[in-house]
């Protein structure tokens, strides 16, 4: 598996998202706002922390616990207080160490040894996200930008509509009537409202973009002044096609087929991590039906009687060890408790991997039906628009025809390519969307991006 999380080795860097969008005449790539992001991005550095914290917590949960000293007087006589009064009298300095049950240590450390290897999987996974959604929010500035740019070279016409309705009228040249002026200035204003909404539509998305292209210092100081300058390029990116291996499945809806690659997707295997950890956590339950052992020995110094006379001093060794004999309420328990988390968390992959073959079998219809429309627009729709649009122009300019006719076809022209725009726009996303569920295969970053 060749996964997402390659976007974080590669060799040159091309632009720190605060540096892509500086300059006034910057041009952020989808490339470099995708990379720009998975280098700003926190919830990484926090998953490697996390990551270590759990590798580090490993080696000190395999490790015996800390032997016990202890040192002590024994037997001091309280009617004199002197240590040599009587034999029994002792000071007395120990050790203990108790050991684990059965192999509890090796298979903690284990079980966070497995944890830990969950996260780079999560890491996968969330770089494989925030390309989706890094490349759903510079789409929709893309979409707005490229319409505006329509809308803006059609404005042009239709200020030229209107001086020649304007000039007709006032020479009493032609079928000019004051409505046809009036017709043509009321396009005008209504061209500037969809530009006032869609400049709204850019800076808004402009600004959930920057979100993941800003480190916090920049966001919070330079947001503002950014979105005035954030441009993108004025061509549609090529994004790689993911699943083009899977292109046949999807086409014959084979589910057990697209399950199975459903299940190299990093969502599903970081869930399979925590299953392989939950089933070392049964063995570790296990454990518990075994003794806990212990060792301790102690010497104890006795003083010379008064006397003179030498007393022998004393060594004491033993042994410690619980029985777990009632297991009903505790072990038994304690077993039953991991097994049934372990089977809750299988539970939770089926429904994952659920979740995403619905998700892609919705996402690829989706992505069909879009396929379809941008054929019929660029086989008929556009070309009958412009045809329609010339056509009733040609009439007018003839005295045969209606101002109010090539408004109207005008605006029906502008119309269809602006949804043939946001259906290549759509095709793109639908595209990205795809990719996300097949985000085991070698990433984005890697692979050239284009222009359309």
């Amino acid at each position: 598996m060749k996964p997402f999380i390659t976007l974080m080795s590669i060799a040159t860097f091309i632009l720190v998202a605060a540096h892509a969008v500086a300059a006034d005449s910057s041009i952020l790539t989808l490339e470099e706002a995708i990379t720009a992001a998975v280098k700003q991005d926190p919830w990484l550095k926090g998953s490697e922390y996390s990551e270590e914290a759990i590798m580090a917590n490993s080696v000190a949960a395999s490790s015996l616990p800390d032997p016990v000293m202890s040192i002590g007087l024994a037997n001091l006589p309280t009617d004199g207080f002197a240590f040599d009064q009587e034999p029994m009298t002792q000071l007395k300095a120990g050790v203990s160490q108790m050991f684990s049950r059965g192999d509890s240590l090796d298979i903690r450390r284990k079980q966070l040894q497995e944890l830990a290897k969950q996260h780079p999987i999560m890491r996968q996974d969330r770089i494989a996200k925030t390309t989706l959604t890094v490349s759903m929010k510079w789409l929709e500035i893309f979409r707005a930008q490229q319409t505006i740019a329509l809308i803006e070279q059609d404005r042009a016409l239709f200020e030229q509509l209107g001086e020649i309705a304007q000039a007709s009228y006032s020479s009493a040249v032609g079928k000019v009537r004051q409505q046809d002026i009036v017709r043509a200035q009321l396009e005008l204003t209504r061209l500037e409202d969809r530009l006032t909404k869609l400049h709204s539509q850019k800076e808004q998305a402009t600004a959930e973009l920057l979100e993941w292209l800003l480190d916090d210092q920049t966001w919070f100081t330079n947001t503002q002044r950014y979105q005035q300058h954030v441009d993108l390029p004025a061509k549609a990116p090529t994004i790689p096609r993911l699943y083009l291996n899977a292109t046949k499945e999807l086409e014959n809806g084979n589910i057990h087929i697209l399950a199975e690659l459903l299940n190299n997707h990093p969502a599903v295997l970081a869930i399979e991590q925590k299953i392989e950890a939950s089933n070392t956590g049964i063995d570790l339950a296990k454990q518990q039906y075994k003794p806990q052992w212990g060792v301790n020995a102690s010497y104890a110094y006795r003083e010379d009687d008064q006397l003179g006379r030498s007393r022998p001093d004393f060594i004491s060794v033993g042994v410690t060890f619980d029985v777990p004999l009632f297991t009903g309420n505790k072990q038994d328990q304690e077993v039953s408790a991991a097994i049934s988390q372990t089977e809750a968390i299988k539970t939770e992959k089926r429904l994952a991997l659920r979740s995403l073959l619905s998700q892609l079998q919705s996402a690829y219809a989706a992505h069909r039906r879009l396929q379809q429309r941008e054929a019929l627009y660029q086989t008929d729709i556009l070309i009958q628009m412009s045809d329609q649009a010339e056509a009733s122009l040609t009439a007018y300019t003839n005295d045969d025809g209606d101002f109010a006719e090539v408004v109207r076809a005008r605006i029906a022209d502008l119309n269809a390519r602006i949804d043939a725009l946001n259906i290549d726009v759509d095709l793109l996303k639908s595209q990205s969307q795809l990719n996300y569920f097949f985000s085991d295969e070698p990433s984005i970053a890697n692979t050239r991006f284009g222009e359309k």
